[in-house]
């Protein structure tokens, strides 16, 4: 059976790693310095525990700010998005709340397939958003949670696992709801 298509977008602020989590899962690499992404796509085949296998196209976008206009390509054609913000920056999470709604509008819906990324979880002693503020928004949203540092590469293959699961998750048939009227 060939692997199920999957296009994941990776978002957020600028500087909060979403490259070094990107790179750090494609090819097992950190970068050493910090260029801003202009924009890549890289491919890889995930395999699950479920033994299903999942040829993804991961988009590591340009950092965006509030004022970001939300580009089509972000939205269309989209399986899941993985929305970083750095538990170093209060910042970058207010301008995650801010692409949620504008993927939400842009998209029309109230649930999309997402993953909440705090990355830089290795520096501690400058975090400014506690590990609990990230759980509560995800709650809020009814999407994964994972917090990371893409340079040391801990809980990086989480993230990608989760939005995997997100997808699948979003795919499966609600059971129809009984609205305990009865037509006749």
């Amino acid at each position: 059976m060939p692997p199920t298509k999957r296009k994941i977008c990776v978002m957020g602020f600028r500087a909060v790693g979403k490259s070094t989590i990107t790179l750090q899962y494609v090819d097992k690499n950190c970068p050493d310095t910090y260029n801003p992404t202009i924009e890549n796509t890289f491919q890889k085949v995930i395999k699950l525990q479920s033994n299903k296998e999942y040829a993804t196209e991961i988009i590591d976008t340009a950092g965006q700010d509030e004022y970001s206009i939300l580009q089509k390509q972000y939205s269309i054609g989209i399986h899941g998005y993985i929305l970083v913000y750095s538990v170093t920056s209060a910042s970058s999470l207010d301008v995650i709340k801010v692409l949620n709604d504008k993927i939400l509008n842009a998209l029309g819906t109230e649930k999309i397939p997402r993953v909440l990324v705090g990355n830089k979880s290795d520096l501690e002693g400058e975090r400014q958003i506690s590990k609990e503020q990230g759980q509560s928004l995800a709650n809020e949203w009814d999407c994964a949670f994972v917090e990371c540092s893409g340079k040391n590469n801990v809980n990086v293959e989480e993230v990608f696992k989760q939005i995997l699961m997100e997808i699948d998750k979003s795919q499966q048939p609600e059971a129809p709801q009984s609205s305990g009227c009865i037509l006749m």
